[in-house]
């Protein structure tokens, strides 16, 4: 297990290439899904400064609020609402530039200026979403798309977990 996490400058694909091991590191070990959650978003926190970064569990019809960190967030959320349940009900991965510019968005914090949100999917399945928000605009692309979902493949979060 890690104990500490280098932060290093660089271009953010250097960034994530320097964090994947040392996220491996840190889950290696560990089978407890929701210690390995808290873990990840909190090194993902560390090294990217963003405003919110966290998990969203599937339980019924709502995404239920999971291991994060940043400001208080919105608790529970239907699904195809805002980005998070929207990302969930489509299954796929959303970049959104501008959160005042996504229909129905909804804006657990006025800072929050452009989010990422990922499907962690199992078996077919929606098991939770990755719920990433910066305080700029257009602070994600498809960089952030390729290594957060690599990081994501690291937890195993079966499908039991959600529901």
């Amino acid at each position: 297990m890690a104990e500490d996490l280098y932060v290093i400058e660089g271009t953010k694909e250097e960034q994530y290439k320097a964090l994947i091991p040392q996220i491996k590191a840190l889950l290696e070990g560990e089978p407890d899904i929701v210690a390995n959650m808290a873990n990840m978003v909190a090194a993902l926190k560390q090294q990217f400064n963003w405003l919110w970064a966290g998990f969203y569990i599937v339980r019924g019809n709502e995404l239920v609020l999971g291991p994060f960190q940043g400001p208080i967030a919105c608790t529970r959320i239907k699904k195809g609402k805002g980005v998070c349940g929207t990302s969930w009900a489509d299954q796929k991965t959303l970049i959104v530039p501008d959160v005042d510019q996504f229909p129905g968005h909804i804006a657990c914090s006025s800072l929050s200026k452009s989010e990422i949100v990922l499907p962690v999917i199992r078996n077919h399945e929606v098991v939770a979403v990755l719920d990433v928000d910066s305080i700029a605009y257009n602070s994600f692309d498809e960089i952030d798309s390729t290594y957060l979902s690599e990081l994501l493949e690291l937890i195993d979060i079966p499908q039991s977990f959600a529901n």
